[in-house]
């Protein structure tokens, strides 16, 4: 029996025909974009820059790693699941097609046709292979086969369900005594989101941008991750790979870009200026400021209640002293999981066939002018504030006001420290640095408002 195996034609075949259907479903096969290759080595220089030079490694490992597996041919319909089209009978609401675009136009004997063109074909009344049928309607892009194991964790990004959540950590890190201490930070940290509104109005009025990738352009200029993934998720999702990996690398890049700014700005002579110590800040204080934060916010600007509340919230189960376990528990394990997660669906859809274009290049061009505008914004507040108080505030913990905690305060006291090394201005910088973190929600929560209106 064995033998007439062997001997049948038909098994070889079968069996040829099996070989050649798995290596069509290998990468190899499947591997004729260029574009996917110039992802996989820019993801590499991602490694290198998180691994080797340690930039922003929490994220820019994981973002690495998503865009680095995506992009490996045949990859990314495994992880997300095909997605493809159903027809439909609008009388009687029966199946008539389902499949892919590329099923579809095999189907309609067109390899050129558009899902556009199908509808068109649809609406004319064509031939649906031998049979003609009334009205009928296409469905919108839908998963049809196996969801993929990304396609489940992508609702996190897709539901803006992650970036709240690493918000609520990081309140249960921050401590606003700082600023409590010395509110008129909140005057500086307002001052360096100078950088997202000039992007906004720049990208919209002068570049051609609509107004809602104008806004999610502009909210790199926050320096603030989260509320960057948060804020193009809702306005333009299409961008977001661009605007996260933009806006990442420049929170890395912050010694490079911060530093020359600031001495451009500031004289020998204020960035030696000492500052006196901070009075105390009692606890009665800071347990009332994340709930009166909250309170006139939320009145004010409802749309940025999701980050900022999430930010306040996990502040005061800090600062309440009776809530260790879910404050611990917020900043250490519930935190580190959700950045895993959000840094590698980040990368994920940084694939090449979409990436590299122009506009991405636009993209990356306007965040570090948004960016470069936040730290000019908050230097020159903070020059003024200085002139006023009669020379008694160093200017150099303006370019604090951005987003980017603790890091911004780090360079604030590291080019302090450059000129008089008995300078201490890391708590003085702390303050913007935090109202930069408030700053950049309520910011947020204005862009929502404003541009899906205009």
């Amino acid at each position: 029996m064995f033998t007439n195996l062997l001997l049948d034609g038909g098994f070889w075949e079968n069996v040829g025909n099996a070989l050649a259907k798995l290596f069509a479903s290998t990468g190899v096969a499947q591997g004729t974009n260029w574009q996917n290759y110039v992802m996989l080595a820019i993801s590499f220089v991602l490694f290198y820059l998180a691994i080797v030079k340690k930039f922003e490694p929490l994220l820019m490992l994981p973002i690495a790693f998503g865009m680095f597996i995506v992009n490996i041919p045949g990859v990314y319909h495994i992880l997300f699941g095909t997605k493809g089209y159903v027809i439909t009978e609008s009388a009687t609401n029966t199946e008539v097609a389902r499949g892919t675009l590329e099923e579809l136009q095999i189907l309609f004997g067109d390899p050129n046709l558009t899902v556009e063109g199908i509808a068109d074909l649809i609406a004319d009344g064509e031939l649906i292979g031998a049979r003609t049928y009334g009205a009928m309607k296409i469905s919108s892009e839908q998963v049809i086969r196996d969801f993929g194991l990304f396609y489940y964790i992508y609702k996190g990004v897709d539901w803006v369900i992650f970036p709240p959540i690493i918000f609520l950590g990081i309140g249960c890190m921050t401590d606003f005594g700082p600023l409590i201490a010395n509110p008129k930070s909140m005057l500086i940290g307002a001052a360096a989101q100078l950088g997202i509104f000039i992007t906004f109005f720049g990208a919209l009025c002068i570049l051609g941008y609509n107004p809602l990738e104008s806004g999610a352009i502009a909210i790199i200029g926050g320096a603030d991750g989260p509320t960057a993934i948060y804020v193009t998720n809702k306005l333009a999702p299409q961008l977001l790979p661009a605007i996260a990996i933009s806006a990442y690398s420049y929170m890395a890049l912050i010694p490079v870009i911060q530093k020359p700014i600031m001495k451009l700005l500031t004289t020998d002579k204020e960035r030696k200026i000492r500052m006196k110590q901070l009075r105390t800040v009692s606890k009665l204080e800071k347990i009332i400021f994340p709930l009166a934060v909250s309170l006139v916010v939320g009145l004010l600007l409802p749309d940025a209640m999701p980050l900022l509340g999430m930010l306040m919230l996990g502040n005061i189960l800090k600062e309440s002293g009776v809530t260790d376990r879910l404050s611990d528990t917020a900043r250490n394990g519930l935190m580190n999981t959700v950045t895993i997660f959000l840094g590698v669906m980040v990368g994920s859809k940084a694939i090449g066939q979409t990436f590299l274009d122009a506009k991405t290049l636009g993209i990356i061009v306007l965040g570090l002018l948004a960016f470069c505008m936040g730290t000019v914004g908050g230097l020159l507040c903070a020059k003024i504030m200085n002139k006023i108080s009669g020379g008694k505030i160093n200017p150099l913990i303006g370019s604090a006001g951005v987003s980017a905690v603790p890091m911004a305060a780090r360079i604030s006291q590291d080019v302090g420290r450059e000129y008089d090394p008995q300078n201490h201005l890391l708590m003085h910088a702390m303050g913007p640095n935090v109202a930069g973190v408030i700053g950049s929600a309520i910011a947020a929560g204005v862009l929502l408002a404003i541009c899906p209106l205009l």
